[in-house]
């Protein structure tokens, strides 16, 4: 967990993925995520998160539908949202918060 202390604490926004390899609707965001960090370069930071191999973590932030999506900035939870979203509302979402 120190780790992720260590991610959230960037002075850049960081976007959450949470996912597993077995549900459809996070497999369906792989490539959306994927146009989304190349829009945004080093303006923001996404990150994909299993939660089959971060069970703790899961639990901690209470991950209960996926995909979940949550947004970090200096340290501070400033969004959450569960469930497919398209490339430009996640763009908007993080552009908003830089």
């Amino acid at each position: 967990m120190s780790k992720f202390g260590d991610l959230i604490n960037l002075k850049i926004p960081i976007l959450l993925n949470f996912y597993t390899e077995w549900d459809e609707d996070s497999q369906a965001m792989h490539p959306i995520l994927k146009d989304v960090a190349a829009a945004l370069g080093d303006q923001a930071k996404v990150i994909k998160i299993d939660i089959d191999k971060n069970q703790e973590l899961a639990e901690v932030l209470r991950i209960k539908s996926l995909p979940t999506f949550v947004l970090y900035k200096d340290g501070e939870m400033v969004w959450r949202k569960s469930g497919v979203m398209d490339a430009n509302t996640l763009v908007a979402k993080l552009q908003t918060t830089a």
